[in-house]
């Protein structure tokens, strides 16, 4: 049996999010993997929005934000992986995640839950 250890939810205005992009390229470099820094820009927000609610489902604060990496499946679903610090952390956890991005907004919602 699973027990839910924590829910977060972000929304991103993605307009608001590539004018930060453009202020602070080192922006894309220190948030996102090579892979993910490639996407759209819908698609990179996102993924911040995916971060932001996985920290906030941990209770967490501070982290290495390019140990998490958003995927997607053959299929479409999106899933986390982690890398360093944060994979052995979450050992034993399991993060699931749905994204959307549409009309201007990207959003995000997880849920941890241990296994």
């Amino acid at each position: 049996m699973s027990n839910i250890l924590g829910i977060g939810i972000d929304v991103v205005n993605i307009e608001r999010f590539e004018e930060s992009i453009t202020r602070t390229p080192n922006m894309l470099v220190r948030l996102f993997t090579d892979s993910e820094a490639k996407l759209s820009i819908g698609s990179v927000a996102a993924r911040f929005a995916a971060k932001e609610a996985l920290t906030k489902a941990l209770n967490i604060k501070t982290l290495n934000w390019r140990e998490i990496e958003v995927l997607n499946e053959e299929s479409g679903k999106p899933y986390f992986k982690f890398h360093g610090k944060l994979e052995s952390e979450l050992k034993g956890k399991s993060a699931h995640l749905t994204l959307s991005h549409d009309s201007g907004i990207a959003s995000a919602m997880v849920i941890v839950e241990q296994n």
